[in-house]
């Protein structure tokens, strides 16, 4: 039962990733290796933003919430613009377009997150004997993960490679792009300080994961008209 328990897990956690690449046309254009890169390169950016977390940030010794600290991870959090644009702009692709490629880069972004963060985790707990919910919100989480990812590679392919963009759209994709970008630095710090939200806004973890679904949505659909604007010719 645990084991079966770990591969529903695994498969609800890792499942998504392999069913987008198979469904869509990446497959067809074997865009397998860009995916590779994207994800060498979100080790990297994670290494990079591991030390400047060591670096900056001190260890609290008490519970009180520090905004100051928390404004600081999401600082930080945007180190991932800056290895997303050396993914999407520095690394040598095949002859691939722009759809595919903020795809398969966004793809491999967020299965390297999904391996780096929750791999470790549902190894060690997802196999226990007593029956928890967590992991399965953890996938759940891992699908908001992976919508968020491919919704700001798509921005910053709008940003840094498109350049026949409508001039009234450009405000409006960096906006996106921004709220996007912090959206992981901030739903993690809200599941860092659940004890806080518990005492406040009575926050428990399936809330924050549906907080997640529900922004990944939403700015997967303004990344998708904003896309899909800037295709349309300009007349």
């Amino acid at each position: 039962m645990t084991v079966f328990h770990f591969f529903n897990c695994a498969i609800l956690t890792f499942g998504p990733h392999a069913v987008y690449y198979s469904a869509t046309p990446l497959s067809e254009y074997d865009t397998l290796g860009t995916s590779i890169k994207a994800a060498v390169v979100y080790l990297a950016t994670a290494l990079v933003k591991l030390i400047c977390l060591a670096t900056f940030l001190k260890v609290s010794e008490s519970d009180s919430f520090d905004p100051y600290q928390e404004f600081l991870k999401a600082l930080i959090g945007f180190i991932d613009v800056a290895g997303l644009y050396f993914a999407l702009t520095q690394l040598t692709h095949r002859n691939i377009s722009q759809n595919h490629k903020f795809q398969a880069v966004g793809l491999g972004w967020a299965f390297a997150d999904s391996v780096l963060h929750r791999l470790a985790p549902l190894w060690v707990g997802a196999r226990g004997l007593e029956f928890t919910w967590d992991y399965i919100l953890q996938g759940l989480e891992a699908n908001a993960n992976l919508v968020l990812s491919i919704s700001l590679a798509a921005l910053g392919s709008l940003m840094w490679l498109r350049k026949n963009k409508p001039k009234t759209l450009i405000p409006i994709i960096y906006l996106s792009a921004g709220i996007v970008a912090t959206m992981p630095s901030i739903t993690r710090s809200f599941s860092d300080s659940l004890r806080y939200l518990r005492r406040g806004l009575g926050w428990h973890f399936p809330k924050v994961v549906g907080f997640e679904l529900f922004t990944s949505l939403v700015m997967a659909f303004i990344s998708w008209q904003l896309f899909a604007a800037c295709q349309r010719p300009s007349v």
